[in-house]
């Protein structure tokens, strides 16, 4: 039974109020409370508890739209402090046991121990209530605030839990590397301890341990994404004032300084927890990337030859690098990524066939240059049905194939020519044309043993003559991008 059915109506209108106010900033209009739980109606209500009934049921429909992202842009230093506490008084009494409201008693508890009513208040260590047992100034006052909820005990697991913070945070302030952070499972492991809490969570004691860590870990934390992320920015600068334009591979997706231009750091700390994790270990993995690969350097001074070679406008011609580069074997990773790039290939030329003018579709705007398609390969992107099987539909798959993969080694071949001021973005863009020279020679092996098979009609060798013209194209570009790997 409620002992105090008023206050803790005045305690659920002032959540309402606030998650009310956070609502409207997310969508950008004023969200009505029910007429029965508006402020006036609430001073002067007689039935409190069944007033009371009402409003945990609009709270907890309230609580539902509200994701801790969303608090956590709610819980600014200009939030009254006193707000702040009805929230985490809420959260107290209600003891849900839920990730969500974990992470949310988390958040409020966290921006009390950052932001305390009197600066320097939680650096001083006091006693407990009885004097005895030392507890921290910050465990004391919440002691106060949640004076009024029924919080339970401790048990030694919990206890024993709560220990493996303070080793946890000095081996995280060890770190000197984002990638080395986010790879050594502390992360995961606070969230496993958190979890492990149950309702314990909402203890003094133990809100006053996590907010101390938080507090703590965040600063470590954004301090090294921060470096990481501008480490990130400085190279993406100077590849692109040489005209590179992809920095790395990340999970089979090209990483462009575009990319890099639109990373946003104040953006990803608010993001929701799952999504902004999965973009952390992103950055952290595109860094180690960038530290594989040799510095960039500029060009300091022209060389004798390449100042006398001066154009109209009186530009020097960039001189090209000496690179030396030794193509490897392409593994199953690298294969795998330019696989992921030969579906989008294909996905986007089918699209433009099927959309384009009839009269124009056989030439397809790349980035680079317009893609010539012969008119079998029209015909083969403009099919709807590529599902059976039989020898017209393994020769529209190999002509599909064939154009895609002609398209990336073009698209590549003007990349490195791009490149050439740079060894850096010059071997990506080789690595990439040795992975397809290998899969343009597979195609191209396959398409010989199908054309020599003596089990093979000669009707069936004619009609697939289109098919051999495009192989043939693709020779031409093999031929080319291994000249201007080998010359390296």
């Amino acid at each position: 039974m409620v002992e105090d059915p008023r206050w803790e109506l005045a305690l659920l209108a002032t959540v309402q109020s606030f998650y009310q106010r956070l609502l409207s900033d997310q969508l950008g209009g004023q969200l009505p409370a029910p007429a029965e739980l508006a402020p006036e109606v609430l001073s002067n209500t007689s039935d409190v508890r069944s007033t009371l009934r009402q409003m945990h049921l609009w709270i907890h429909v309230l609580d539902m739209a509200i994701t801790p992202a969303m608090l956590r842009l709610g819980v600014q230093s200009d939030l009254d402090p006193e707000v702040a506490e009805a929230l985490l008084r809420y959260f107290a009494r209600r003891r849900d046991d839920s990730a969500c409201n974990r992470d949310k008693a988390d958040l409020v508890a966290t921006f009390l121990f950052r932001h305390p009513r009197v600066a320097g208040q939680w650096e001083q260590r006091g006693f407990g209530l009885d004097g005895t047992v030392p507890a921290s100034p910050f465990e004391i006052a919440l002691l106060e605030i949640l004076s009024e909820s029924d919080v339970p005990a401790l048990s030694e697991a919990d206890w024993q839990r709560l220990r493996e913070f303070g080793p946890l945070l000095e081996q995280a302030n060890r770190f000197r590397d984002f990638h080395a952070l986010m790879d050594s499972g502390i992360i995961p492991r606070i969230r496993e301890l958190k979890a492990g809490l149950g309702e314990s969570m909402y203890h003094p004691g133990v809100l006053a341990t996590l907010a101390t860590y938080n507090v703590a870990f965040g600063h470590r934390f954004h301090t090294l994404f921060a470096a990481a992320t501008q480490e990130i920015r400085d190279f993406a600068d100077r590849l692109g004032q040489l005209g590179g334009s992809i920095l790395g591979i990340v999970d089979g997706v090209e990483v462009t300084v575009e990319h890099v231009a639109a990373l946003n750091q104040d953006a990803l700390l608010k993001l929701d927890y799952a999504l902004a994790l999965e973009k952390f270990r992103r950055v952290a993995r595109l860094k180690v990337e960038l530290d594989r690969r040799p510095p960039i350097r500029r060009t300091t001074s022209a060389s004798p030859a390449a100042a006398r070679t001066v154009g109209a406008g009186g530009a020097a011609a960039a001189p090209a690098l000496a690179i030396k580069y030794a193509p490897a074997i392409p593994t199953p990773k690298a294969v795998a990524a330019e696989e992921a790039k030969l579906r989008r290939v294909e996905e986007s030329i089918r699209v433009f066939v099927r959309v384009a003018d009839p009269k124009f579709r056989q030439i397809v705007p790349m980035r680079c240059f317009n893609l010539m398609l012969s008119p079998a390969e029209v015909e083969a992107y403009a099919a709807t049905d590529l599902e059976p099987t039989g020898t017209s539909a393994d020769d529209t798959r190999m002509l599909m194939r064939a154009a895609a993969v002609t398209a990336r080694i073009m698209t590549e071949i003007e990349e490195l020519k791009r490149a050439r001021t740079s060894v850096s973005a010059w071997k990506v863009h080789a690595d990439s044309l040795v992975v397809l020279v290998d899969l343009g020679k597979h195609l191209a092996e396959l398409r010989d043993r199908i054309g020599s098979d003596a089990g093979v009609s000669q009707r069936t060798k004619s009609n697939s003559a289109p098919l051999c013209a495009s192989v043939e194209k693709l020779r031409e570009r093999i031929a080319e991008a291994a000249t201007l790997i080998a010359v390296a």
